[in-house]
């Protein structure tokens, strides 16, 4: 019924940047809140960024001044733009929204995850 597909994980040096995207499809009707959270190996996923569906913007304190959400809501996608990248970064990256279906249902809906590797 919905879907989202992220993409543009990748391996970079310390210090580097990379920008994920995560687009949603299929039956919407409205995309409330967005967001981003990570896994690394071992440990628990963890909420990276939030994005209201006005704008609102909020980050955990280890990725401040790093890293930018964003949103496109013509194209029902967000954007994770990360710089200054450090190896404590490296994890599988997740996104999330909150969806309104044409059906009226409102669902909590994941991506499949990209991975980024912060390594020399």
């Amino acid at each position: 019924q919905v879907q989202l597909v992220e993409s543009g994980g990748g391996l970079v040096q310390p210090g580097g940047s990379l920008r994920l995207s995560c687009a949603a499809s299929g039956s919407i009707r409205e995309i409330y809140i967005m967001t981003w959270h990570r896994q690394a190996p071992g440990k628990q996923r963890e909420l990276v960024a939030t994005i209201t569906a006005d704008g609102s913007t909020n980050y955990r304190d280890s990725v401040k001044g790093r890293f930018t959400i964003s949103r496109d809501k013509v194209n029902n996608t967000v954007f994770l733009q990360m710089n200054n990248l450090k190896p404590d970064d490296t994890a599988a990256y997740y996104c999330n929204a909150n969806i309104r279906t044409g059906s009226g249902s409102v669902l909590s809906s994941w991506g499949q995850g990209t991975q980024v590797t912060v390594s020399s």
